[in-house]
């Protein structure tokens, strides 16, 4: 019952309108406000104020709704941990990875972890950095992977694998057979670039203005897979993390010299969660895949 209450509580408090409120939860109203009341009454204390034209919180509302919403949170956690089943023949996973893992990590990962437990369920989503730690605080996530730049306090990384970013150029490019680039003559290329709303691009521009490096970008794109498309089929080069050049057939990776641009790529997860039976074997799991991946990286 207590469950049900603060359901429909959070419900009447995002919506503020009851009619809104009841619609979305598949109830009629009035069974809607009789809980209402009921919990009011239980608390002797007016949580919501509907005097005027549209339904808003009292100040005990807001005071209570601080606590609701951490409550659900943490029913929803002991849901999760009754259903968890520790030899994993049954449960789910939610994860979520910024977008240069999309290219190179997530497919191995995902193939191993179905192959070692077809049973569990996968929510695999990518997402910015920064909405990813927003899902993880709002229990919404298990596990991210991202970088280690984390802005939020409540949220604890591990370290995975150090990510290596090359020139990445088209096998018919006149670099194409060189190992490695210097920085001079990485300023005379003509690049495309993700956008600057990624983090990969924050980072870029960062290592150039610190080695006095001035990219000619002529062109810029919204995701990875535009990118490697266009420098598979153009003369420009890019900088990208060097496993996803050796994904895409026709692209060659060539290091930089003398300084390497790397990163660090981080497991997330929010402080004191409850990890699940799953999330525990996709964590171990990740380990693995990322050591080989770094052993490829390095050959």
């Amino acid at each position: 019952m207590l469950a049900r209450h603060i359901q429909y509580f959070l419900a009447v408090a995002e919506h503020l309108s009851f009619t809104r409120a009841a619609a979305a939860l598949h109830v009629s109203q009035p069974a809607l406000s009789q809980q209402v009341r009921q919990l009011e009454e239980s608390l002797d204390a007016q949580l919501f104020d509907r005097s005027g034209r549209t339904t808003r919180l009292t100040d005990a509302g807001e005071v209570y709704m601080r606590y609701a919403r951490r409550a659900a949170q943490e029913l929803q956690e002991a849901k999760r941990a009754i259903h968890d089943v520790s030899d994993l023949s049954r449960g789910s996973l939610r994860v979520a990875v910024t977008p240069t893992f999309t290219t190179y990590l997530v497919g191995p990962l995902v193939e191993a972890f179905h192959g070692r437990y077809p049973s569990i369920t996968m929510d695999v989503r990518e997402v910015s950095q920064e909405r990813m730690e927003e899902l993880l605080l709002a229990d919404l996530l298990d596990v991210g992977i991202a970088f280690e730049d984390v802005q939020a306090q409540d949220i604890e990384t591990s370290p995975l694998l150090v990510e290596t970013l090359a020139l990445v150029v088209n096998n018919r490019h006149p670099l194409a057979k060189a190992q490695s680039i210097g920085l001079e003559a990485l300023s005379a290329q003509s690049l495309v670039l993700l956008g600057t709303e990624f983090a990969t691009r924050e980072q870029i521009d960062r290592f150039c203005q610190q080695n006095g490096i001035h990219p000619q970008v002529r062109m810029e794109a919204n995701a990875i897979s535009a990118v490697t498309e266009i420098v598979r089929r153009t003369p420009l080069s890019t900088l990208l993390p060097t496993p996803i050049a050796h994904a895409h057939e026709g692209l060659v990776a060539l290091a930089l010299d003398p300084v390497r641009l790397q990163r660090t790529a981080v497991l997330l997860r929010r402080k004191d969660a409850y990890q699940s039976a799953a999330a525990r074997a996709f964590i171990e799991l990740a380990g693995e895949v990322a050591a080989r991946l770094e052993r490829c990286q390095e050959e």
